[in-house]
C-alpha cells in the first residue's frame, strides 16, 4: 500500500476547552488514485490534509509512505519529505507578484532534483502562451494554474489539495477539476483532495467522508466519471461559497498559526474568527 494512516487522533486546547479534531482516522491510499475526502466544517478534513502534509503534528497514530514513517523523522528528514513527496495546492494561489508564470513555477523546480520538462508542464497546463504574463495579469483560473504547475513540477509523489477550487466560478472550477485528472492521469501523482463540493467525489477512485472527526464513509468509486462532466449546478439557487468556512470551535488560534505561516487562509473570514471580530 502506497499511503497508510493508522488510528490518527488530534486535539487542540486543553482541559475543559480541549477540542477533539481527529478520533482515530484510518485508511490507505493506493499509488496513483484520486483521493476525495468530503465533509462540513469542523469535521477534520484539512486538519488531516496539514499532518499529511507534514504542516501539523497528530498526537497519536502513524502515517506511512512507502514504508517511512512520518512521526520517526527529525526536522531535517521532514523537510525531505515534503520535498521529495508533496506537492500543496490551495483555494488561494499565493503566487509571487512580481515573478512571470514560468518564474513562480520554477521556484518549485527548484525543491526537486529531478523536476519535469518546464515547457512540457506549461503546455499541459495550457500556459505556456502565457509564461511571460505576471499574476495580476492573469485570471482566476490562470492563477490557480500556474499553483498547480508550482506544485507538480517538482514532480512529488502526493499532490495536496485544499478547496483547490474555492475561489472559482463554476465553469473555472471545472476546468481546474479537469486539469487535476489530467496530471494525475499523465504524471501518475497520488491526489488527495478536500472539498466540501459533494459532486467532486464523482471523479475520484476512492472517496473519504468525515464528521465530527470520524470516517462515517469509505469506499472505492465504482461509477467514476470525468471531471468534466461533474455539474453541481442547483437549479433555483446557488451553491454555498466554500470561502466562508470556518475551523472547528476551539481551534480557531492553532489553525490561524498555521494558515498565516503558509500565507494561506488569511482572508477576512480568518482574521474575523481568529480576533473576534464577527458581528
Amino acid at each position: 500500500m502506497f499511503l497508510e494512516i493508522n488510528n490518527l487522533k488530534k486535539s487542540f486546547g486543553t482541559g475543559e476547552s480541549r477540542v477533539e479534531v481527529l478520533k482515530g482516522i484510518q485508511f490507505s491510499v493506493e499509488k496513483g488514485e484520486i483521493c476525495v475526502l468530503l465533509g462540513p466544517s469542523g469535521s477534520g478534513k484539512s486538519t488531516l490534509l496539514n499532518i499529511i502534509g507534514g504542516i501539523d503534528e497528530a498526537d497519536s497514530g502513524s502515517i506511512v509512505i512507502e514504508g517511512e514513517k512520518i512521526e520517526d523523522m527529525n526536522e531535517k528528514t521532514l523537510t525531505r519529505y515534503r520535498r521529495k513527496h508533496l506537492g500543496y495546492v490551495f483555494q488561494m494561489y499565493n503566487l509571487i507578484p512580481n515573478l512571470t508564470v514560468k518564474e513562480n513555477m520554477e521556484v518549485g523546480a527548484y525543491l526537486s532534483d529531478h523536476p519535469l520538462d518546464i515547457n512540457d508542464l506549461l503546455k499541459t497546463l495550457g500556459l505556456y502562451d502565457h509564461r511571460d504574463k505576471l499574476p495580476n495579469q492573469l485570471s482566476g483560473g490562470q492563477q490557480q494554474r500556474t499553483s498547480i504547475g508550482r506544485a507538480i513540477i517538482k514532480n512529488p509523489s502526493i499532490l495536496l489539495c485544499d478547496e483547490p477550487t474555492g475561489a472559482l466560478d463554476y465553469h473555472t472550477s471545472k476546468e481546474i477539476l479537469k486539469l487535476i485528472e489530467d496530471v494525475n492521469q499523465k504524471y501518475g501523482n497520488t491526489v488527495i483532495m478536500v472539498t466540501h463540493n459533494d459532486a467532486i467525489k464523482n471523479m475520484a477512485d476512492r472517496v473519504i467522508r468525515l464528521r465530527d472527526g470520524q470516517i462515517r464513509k469509505n469506499y472505492v468509486n465504482e461509477t467514476k466519471i470525468a471531471a468534466g462532466d461533474l455539474d453541481w449546478v442547483k437549479r433555483g439557487g446557488s451553491m454555498k461559497n466554500p470561502l466562508r468556512k470556518r475551523p472547528a470551535a476551539g481551534t480557531e488560534e492553532r489553525y490561524w498559526k498555521i494558515s498565516r505561516y503558509f500565507s494561506v487562509y488569511d482572508g477576512d473570514d480568518w482574521l474575523c474568527v481568529r480576533f473576534s471580530r464577527c458581528g
